[in-house]
């Protein structure tokens, strides 16, 4: 498969004989786009992993995962609101409950996010992201303790749908939070509301030094359901969003812009929006989690049931896929302590259940 990369023709007649020759579709999208050339991912080459094995079993709609000093790793389960611990050698247990969480919103929301503090040796916080049945919310609490769990950024808008929750900490210790727009769509360009957000605060939930709005926790707007943070060696952030039904993206996150939602999807020939650097037809991604490994972006797919990797810079030729089709749905790719990559399945509807899969590139 091959990516879109801002490709663009100014002239009807060249990008009709380039449609005609090649084979492909064109695509016409976005507020005032162009006519862009949209070959399908479905063509790029697939790559082989060197290893690829179960680590556990028996997961339900697990969501995101993050790894203890003990090399173990805590992972949500969307529905059900729990937290497992999963062993290196792949021991289930449970952690706690999270009763807060909105039956209701079941389709798209309930636990998902989490992160440990970048201190975590001395304080022992872990955070997780919720949708509750008032709004969704970052909380954070310590493994053992039957305490409540502390309040950490609150009022983030709810829905059945569209309902973000990936939180990760960045190198400058702040955390980062994705925000959907829970299906209402005009508000996520309104930054003052919290929907459709990408958010950056202290790890005690205030608006970051260096936002845009000293005053704001948001830190970009303009997003549909981004699900996936992840950075490079360079410390450039990298953000992943649900498209509606045209174009799903890969976006370097730059503070204060717009990425366009709702007046654009995709590639939108408008110097006031921020366009993606890579884009692929929902069908073949619907983009989740996300990591940085050995130089490439990987992104694990839901829809796609795939993961890809790619480039920074978004290449198209760079763009490989793995796993298609073997697993289901893909939630998350993160990397291990030891250098291979974990994978969390979404939903499958085996005896096994969903799995954490251990991948070695």
């Amino acid at each position: 498969m091959r990516w879109l990369v801002r490709w663009k023709w100014p002239v009807l007649g060249i990008l009709g004989a380039l449609l005609v020759a090649g084979g492909v579709a064109g695509y016409r999208y976005g507020d005032g786009a162009g006519w862009w050339v949209h070959p399908s991912v479905a063509d790029a080459p697939d790559a082989e992993p060197a290893s690829v094995e179960t680590v556990a079993k028996g997961l339900a709609v697990p969501w995101d995962l993050a790894f203890l000093p003990d090399g173990s790793a805590l992972v949500t389960e969307r529905i059900t609101g729990r937290l497992r611990r999963v062993s290196p050698s792949g021991q289930v247990s449970e952690v706690r409950t999270f009763e807060e969480i909105d039956p209701d919103s079941a389709s798209m929301g309930g636990l998902q996010g989490l992160a440990l503090s970048p201190s975590y040796a001395e304080d022992g916080w872990v955070y997780v992201y919720y949708t509750g049945r008032e709004d969704s919310r970052v909380v954070r609490f310590r493994l053992g303790s039957t305490a409540d769990p502390e309040p950490v950024l609150t009022g983030i808008p709810a829905g059945n749908i569209h309902n973000g929750g990936r939180i990760r900490f960045g190198p400058d210790g702040m955390l980062y939070v994705t925000t959907g727009e829970a299906d209402r769509r005009a508000p996520a360009q309104d930054r003052a509301d919290l929907g459709g957000k990408i958010l950056r605060v202290t790890p005690e939930g205030r608006p970051a030094p260096g936002n845009p709005d000293p005053a704001s926790p948001v830190y970009a707007w303009g997003w549909r359901d981004p699900q996936g943070l992840a950075w490079d060696e360079q410390g450039t952030l990298y953000a992943t969003e649900f498209g509606f039904n045209k174009l799903d993206e890969l976006n370097v996150v730059e503070p204060g812009q717009d990425y366009g939602w709702p007046e654009a999807e995709g590639p939108a020939d408008d110097d006031d929006l921020t366009d993606p650097i890579a884009t692929w037809r929902p069908e073949d991604a619907s983009p989740s989690g996300m990591t940085f490994h050995d130089g490439k972006i990987w992104i694990a797919c839901l829809r796609g049931e795939r993961l890809y990797r790619i480039d920074p810079d978004g290449s198209a030729d760079s763009a490989e896929q793995l796993l298609a089709h073997e697993y289901g749905r893909l939630r998350l790719v993160t990397e291990a302590p030891d250098g291979s990559l974990w994978v969390l399945t979404n939903d499958r509807k085996d005896a096994d259940g969903d799995l954490v899969l251990r991948l070695v590139p």
